[in-house]
């Protein structure tokens, strides 16, 4: 599991931030944040406040990493499927930055329709994923985040089931 401090590098990375640029944002140093990226202090209760908004995560997201891991459900206390979610987060290497929240209802209703069965978010094409077998993963008590891709080109993509 990813630290406090590796969080917040991972999450200032994906909005392309410097420390420094960090900082500003946040009215403090770069040193201050280059010490939370290197676990040797840790930001107060009203910052981590201000980095969730920022990174527009929960705090609970942002601390424990809540959503980040990939974990198998017992069957006796799964979700069904039509009450989860599956959310695409998409930051392009072009200045792009989507999150998109879809019903796994609807997503399946959307790739028995299409026959196609692929997604393109804003520039980024995400035809080489197998949206099937994530519904079959979902359905099978698998949550949390299930990909997490880097193209050549710098586009990031997560995708998380919950």
């Amino acid at each position: 599991m990813k630290t406090l401090g590796q969080n917040i590098a991972d999450r200032r990375k994906l909005l392309r931030m410097t420390q420094e640029d960090l900082a500003d944002k946040l009215n403090i140093t770069a040193q201050a944040v280059s010490k939370w990226e290197n676990d040797i202090s840790v930001p107060d209760l009203s910052l981590l406040v201000a980095l969730a908004d920022l990174f527009e995560v929960s705090l609970d997201e942002l601390v424990r990493n809540k959503g980040e891991e990939t974990k198998l459900v017992p069957e006796e206390v799964r979700k069904p499927l039509d009450k989860m979610v599956l959310r695409l987060v998409v930051d392009s290497s072009d200045g792009d930055k989507i999150k998109i929240n879809l019903p796994m209802a609807l997503v399946k209703m959307g790739l028995m329709m299409s026959g196609e069965h692929k997604i393109n978010v804003g520039n980024v094409d995400l035809s080489g994923i197998d949206f099937d077998q994530v519904l079959t993963m979902a359905s099978e008590g698998v949550i949390g985040k299930l990909l997490e891709i880097e193209s050549s080109d710098g586009d990031i993509v997560e995708i998380f089931v919950e």
